[in-house]
């Protein structure tokens, strides 16, 4: 599995078979962890399988190549890989998801005397008419090979389709929950973080309000996270955040709010979002200086990938920082 350098914040490493990028936490002031990444396709590949390998998203790899095949990319294709992100705002601990991004982090507690790390995963979330919650919960409950009790809201849904369900689907190669679950705390369903039978869904609006993940990354968390485990659920369309003395900004496209299905056209997030995402960091450089044409174009262009938005200091002639020459006969 390659190796994928970040920006001198440190590295993803793809470790084993699960596509989660892991990077060395960086310090408060900074909010941007990897690199966007630029390979070359071989005749077999499809933007599907490559974002898996590097921990991407369908919809993330579709915007980032927005002229590319998703089923056929070719052979010697440039196929731009997404996998640089801006941290979301909030305490940097345990579980957060960021359900506009459909993006998981977490913040694995560490021994002492080890650095602090970040893991990032892609996810797939609620549909418009099945969205997913938010807010604060906890991981309750734990199963491996779970059997699914479909709902009775889907249970309908799927008898108005004509592909009835039974009242319980067993483990195994149906079960759309995959090998492992993590129930959540959210009163009013039964939210799950878990796997999937259909992992080409994974980066989609297509749960029924449940956080889906790719079978590799959902074991990996499953037997890392304990029980108790705190988890934030955000919809945080822009994201804004500093590396360095640059300001950056990451727009994710939204579902319109008149949308019918998780199948409507996107649009882009209103541009006050992206100011008021701005203000909060800001503050941190007093001297900072934003171009707000690259800001609004980053809200417009909407794909998902950091963007900086600082405006350039205008340079300064070496003459012109000298003290101009005094003529002695204007002193006499």
């Amino acid at each position: 599995m390659p190796i994928v350098q970040g920006l001198g914040l440190g590295c993803a490493l793809l470790g084993g078979s699960a596509s989660a990028l892991t990077y060395p936490l960086p310090a408060d002031d900074i909010d941007v962890i990897g690199q966007v990444e630029r390979i070359t396709a071989v005749r077999e590949d499809t933007l599907l399988s490559l974002g898996r390998e590097y921990g991407v998203g369908y919809e993330e790899m579709r915007q980032a190549n927005p002229d590319v095949d998703v089923w056929l990319p070719g052979e010697g294709t440039e196929v731009v890989i997404p996998s640089q992100f801006i941290l979301p705002e909030g305490e940097r601990s345990g579980i957060v998801v960021n359900i506009a991004e459909m993006r998981l982090y977490y913040y694995p507690p560490v021994a002492d005397g080890e650095p602090a790390r970040v893991e990032t995963y892609p996810i797939s979330v609620g549909r418009m008419d099945w969205s997913t919650p938010l807010g604060e919960s906890r991981i309750t409950e734990k199963t491996e090979n779970p059997y699914w009790f479909p709902p009775e809201s889907i249970l309908t849904e799927r008898a108005q389709q004509g592909r009835p369900l039974p009242d319980a689907v067993p483990p195994g190669p149906e079960n759309p929950l995959g090998k492992h679950k993590m129930r959540l705390s959210i009163p009013g369903g039964a939210y799950l973080i878990h796997g999937t039978n259909e992992p080409r869904g994974i980066g989609m609006r297509v749960t029924h309000g449940c956080i889906r993940m790719f079978p590799e990354d959902v074991e990996s968390l499953f037997e890392r996270v304990p029980s108790g485990e705190r988890v934030r659920l955000v919809n945080e369309a822009v994201k804004a955040g500093w590396t360095g003395e640059r300001l950056l900004v990451e727009a994710h496209p939204v579902l319109p709010e008149d949308a019918q299905n998780a199948y409507d056209p996107l649009k882009s997030p209103p541009l006050s979002e992206a100011v008021a995402s701005v203000a909060l960091v800001i503050k941190r450089h007093e001297n900072a200086r934003i171009d707000h044409q690259k800001l609004a174009d980053a809200v417009a262009n909407a794909n998902g990938m950091p963007t900086s938005i600082s405006r350039q200091r205008p340079t300064i002639p070496a003459l012109a920082l000298q003290q101009p020459a005094v003529d002695p006969a204007v002193t006499e």
